[in-house]
């Protein structure tokens, strides 16, 4: 079973995203800070993390730097409610390997990480 770790500083999508995850099968961990996500990144393992941009004290963009420079084989798929291509392209430059728009679209959401475990495990 592959494992999710949901961040997102809104309780509520974050609850969404876990109950549509879970009832795909997957092991999902929620988390609702940058700092937080980080140790769960560290204790959890995940396959994939969902990473919200836009967060109080460590944004989305600096969690994702931060991951990058200890572990390169987790899949990060950004997330944020602004459809930002400056945005999308830095976060993608960075090391993420998808950038959703809010609300998620979870037929999109579901492709996308398919795809992202397929390449992994190549």
């Amino acid at each position: 079973m592959s494992k999710i770790l949901v961040v997102d500083d809104e309780i509520k999508a974050c609850e969404l995203v876990k109950r549509f995850l879970e009832v795909k099968r997957y092991e999902v961990i929620m988390s609702h800070s940058g700092e937080d996500a980080l140790e769960k990144v560290k204790n959890f393992k995940p396959d994939i993390m969902l990473l919200d941009i836009k967060m109080p004290g460590m944004d989305g963009m600096e969690v994702l730097r931060c991951v990058r420079q200890f572990d390169d084989k987790i899949g990060i798929i950004m997330v944020s409610a602004v459809k930002d291509e400056g945005m999308a392209k830095d976060a993608i430059k960075k090391g993420a390997d998808e950038y959703i728009i809010k609300p998620i679209d979870f037929n999109y959401l579901e492709t996308s990480l398919l795809v992202d475990l397929v390449m992994r495990k190549k």
